[in-house]
């Protein structure tokens, strides 16, 4: 189906969405919610709809209200023909009946204004020349910024839009200091041949008209559905408690954003009912200053020093009012909090979310024992203690009886082949028996254990030419 709903069936309420500028072939379409007012008199009886006042919706957000005086049967999302300067100009239908006034005294426009007419519901041959008009609008834009660059006017051409007709367009501009665009406009209608209108605009129109996406990941409200601006100060963001940082706070159009407006008065009601910032504590021990407030705990943060944080004390304000209520009466508390809140802070524990022992990497790890080799056997004190064995080591009885006799095995036939070769005997725990070198005793390079003593004491390496030196004195 896409973006347009055709005449009978199902046809959605004017709450759904539906393209501002459909195409000819579209019928009846409801509203985008850009900009949309429910008409929430539509079906209350006694004619409280019916007014010939109508609000119609161009490009982007440029809006206009005008009369019925034909009485034409208008719903909202027609596209209309209405009455310009020069000429005719194509728009939809957004708005019908009363509300039409509250939303004209919403935008500043007396009752008794001067208002153009509706001339007919648009046909098909304002439309096409709707639609031609539309599509020149971005070459007109480029080329007139050239323009303007080439009169070296300190300027930037943001938008433009034509007239429904085609006969006339409206130039926005952005400019920070007054411009002389006289020459520019007689440029421009030369090379145009239309009747020019410039229209300056602050940045954050600017912003409304091209659209984006804000840092909220939602489009931005100045190109969705804000119909007016208010100045926004640094005081909402105080108000807040949010950070003076320009980046943060700064929107697409390099302003303050829009958005710090919209709860403040949420925050300005709520601080009404706490103390006063400029109230002091008295205690009998010292003296307690405003740090911060704390909107949605109604709780204040107090300090001891009036500059910095030192000693914070977080109360509620119903404590707050106590103290100072006290205070008038020349009394002081000993503490600004209650003596209850006091008890239940010294009975709080230490309570692990995780259920674990936070001691458990305290513990010592037990010492594996030493493994001895294949030929020792185990000492006598070894065995004769098994308390002492680590139960890491513990092993079945039924495999200590299958090993035992394989090593006593292992041990007789090492012990044989040693004897066979003529090497020394060993000790009871199968360990060869090392013999110790005296002052008047040659090396045995031939014993495996001495080889290093042999090594230590061979005489130190000599050079090939000493060696030769020393061959030729022999």
């Amino acid at each position: 189906m896409g973006n347009e709903w055709k005449k009978g069936g199902d046809t959605p309420d004017s709450e759904h969405p539906a393209p501002l500028n459909p195409s000819p072939s579209c019928c009846k379409v409801a509203p985008r919610g850009k900009l949309h007012c429910h008409n929430w008199l539509a079906d209350v009886p006694g004619g409280m709809a019916d007014d010939e006042l109508v609000e119609v919706q161009f490009k982007n957000t440029r809006k206009g209200f005008f009369r019925n005086t034909t009485h034409l049967d208008l719903a909202i999302g027609d596209m209309v023909a209405v009455e310009a300067a020069p000429g005719h100009d194509i728009g939809q239908v957004t708005l019908t009946g009363k509300l039409v006034g509250l939303q004209m005294r919403r935008a500043g426009v007396k009752p008794d204004a001067e208002l153009k007419r509706v001339f007919r519901k648009a046909k098909s041959g304002d439309l096409e020349k709707y639609e031609e008009a539309k599509a020149r609008e971005n070459d007109t834009m480029i080329r007139s910024r050239k323009i303007a660059a080439d009169l070296k006017l300190n300027m930037k051409i943001g938008d433009v839009e034509y007239q429904g007709d085609g006969n006339k367009a409206i130039f926005y501009y952005i400019a920070d200091e007054r411009v002389d665009f006289r020459q520019l406009i007689k440029v421009l209608a030369e090379t145009f041949h239309i009747r020019v209108e410039m229209r300056q605009i602050g940045a954050r129109q600017e912003a409304g008209r091209i659209g984006g996406i804000g840092p909220c990941g939602r489009p931005l409200c100045c190109a969705s559905w804000m119909t007016n601006f208010v100045s926004v100060g640094t005081a909402a963001a105080r108000f807040q408690d949010i950070s003076l940082n320009p980046q943060k706070l700064a929107g697409q159009c390099a302003k303050l954003k829009c958005c710090l407006n919209f709860e403040v008065d949420s925050y300005v009601e709520s601080i009404k009912k706490m103390p006063s910032k400029e109230i002091r504590l008295e205690t009998a021990d010292a003296t307690y200053y405003h740090f911060k407030y704390d909107v949605f705990k109604r709780e204040i943060t107090y300090s001891t020093d009036k500059n910095i944080a030192a000693n914070l004390v977080t109360i509620d304000a119903k404590r707050a009012f106590e103290v100072i209520q006290l205070n008038k009466n020349g009394e002081k508390p000993l503490n600004l909090k209650r003596e209850e809140e006091i008890k239940e802070a010294d009975k709080k524990q230490y309570n692990d979310i995780l259920g674990q022992d936070i001691t458990r990497f305290d513990k010592k790890k037990k010492r594996r024992k030493n493994r001895s080799d294949k030929g020792q056997q185990p000492s006598k004190d070894a065995s004769s203690s098994p308390k002492q064995r680590d139960p890491k080591d513990h092993k079945e009885p039924a495999t200590q009886k299958t090993r035992e006799p394989r090593e006593q095995k292992a041990k007789e036939q090492k012990s044989s082949g040693q004897q066979q070769k003529g090497q020394k005997p060993q000790n009871q725990n199968g360990q060869r028996q090392k013999r110790r070198l005296r002052p008047g005793d040659t090396p045995d390079n031939t014993n495996l254990e001495a080889g290093r003593n042999a090594k230590q004491a061979l005489p130190p390496a000599m050079s090939p030419s000493k060696r030769m030196m020393g061959e030729a004195d022999q």
